[in-house]
């Protein structure tokens, strides 16, 4: 028996693989990339079945961002010409865009904003757009704000939010080489307000940023230990004037084998890919038949994504309906 069937069986039996298996996995002597996708599309189909949850972001306030993540074109310590910064977008045009995209299928809508944190008067605006897009739309609403607290988190979900994005980017070790300006702590901190106010959370990270094998896999354990289930797999995507910005590209097969180790480590997930997925030849396809069930439809923050009639379209060709996985 390979070590894919033996782990397999094991999760599927209500086990859990450890850190030193999940590398086993990264390693091509020892897992088989098809094999090792195959038992991956199995454990999706098993935990999640044909669910496949696609959401939309809007960049409801872009640039002068503080903070110094090194791959991001919104920071203000790495200006990036080519980039239009304005302040928190109005309720009309948010509400636009989530109509737009709820007429395509899409069944959840997440606001994305650029700095450490939206102030509290930026919180009482956004909650009053938040309430008008509950009343008019069908959509479920996550936010991603920043480091907010807990009594913030009370608020937005008072206002009809559902869930939080606050990605964890990479490992706790490697996290200091990407952003200086806010600690993993913070970020884990944040997560845990938003759990305590009774919204769901959704975290991941970004493969290309420098990390290690090792690194992917903490970051996926420590989603793990946080009760993640909806994981982002961004593939870096250099932009021009990052600290970042000559960094490869993620292969295809790198991108495989690490969205299907990511589902041994999180069985019942969503496993987003986001951005970066359409630098990929076959747009993630692939992905979507090894281990991946959710994804980040339309443009992205600063880079264009892949149109929600495309993601349709591959998603009745794949067998999966667009399904709501844990609101």
């Amino acid at each position: 028996m390979s070590i894919i069937q033996e782990y397999k069986d094991r999760i599927l039996a209500g086990g859990e693989i450890n850190r030193a298996e999940a590398l086993h996995l990264f390693d091509p002597a020892i897992a088989d990339l098809d094999e090792l996708c195959a038992a991956a599309d199995e454990l999706r189909e098993h935990f999640c079945g044909d669910a496949f949850d696609i959401c939309t972001i809007i960049n409801g306030k872009c640039g002068k961002c503080t903070e110094d993540c090194k791959y991001c074109a919104q920071s203000a310590h790495y200006p990036h010409n080519d980039l239009e910064a304005y302040p928190l977008l109005d309720t009309a045009s948010m509400l636009a865009e989530a109509k737009h995209n709820e007429a395509g299928g899409v069944l959840r809508f997440s606001i994305v904003t650029s700095g450490k944190r939206l102030s509290p008067e930026e919180i009482d605006q956004v909650c009053e757009t938040i309430r008008t897009l509950k009343r008019e739309t069908g959509l479920e609403i996550c936010v991603s704000f920043g480091l907010l607290d807990e009594a913030d988190f009370v608020k937005l979900k008072a206002a009809g939010a559902s869930r939080v994005h606050c990605n964890l980017e990479s490992s706790a070790a490697y996290f200091p080489s990407v952003c200086t300006t806010h600690t993993y702590e913070d970020k884990i901190a944040t997560l845990k307000a938003a759990r305590r106010a009774g919204l769901s959370v959704c975290s991941g990270g970004i493969m290309g940023l420098g990390e290690s094998l090792a690194d992917r896999v903490d970051l996926a354990l420590t989603a793990r230990e946080l009760s993640v289930k909806s994981l982002p797999v961004n593939f870096l995507n250099p932009i021009p004037g990052t600290p970042y910005a000559d960094n490869p590209i993620i292969g295809a097969d790198e991108a495989r084998r690490t969205v299907a180790v990511f589902r041994f480590i999180l069985p019942d997930a969503s496993i987003r890919l986001a951005g970066g997925r359409g630098l990929l030849p076959d747009k993630g396809e692939a992905c979507f038949t090894g281990g991946a069930n959710a994804a980040i439809s339309g443009d992205m923050l600063t880079t264009s994504g892949i149109t929600i009639a495309a993601d349709m379209q591959m998603l009745q060709k794949l067998g999966y309906q667009p399904r709501l996985w844990e609101k």
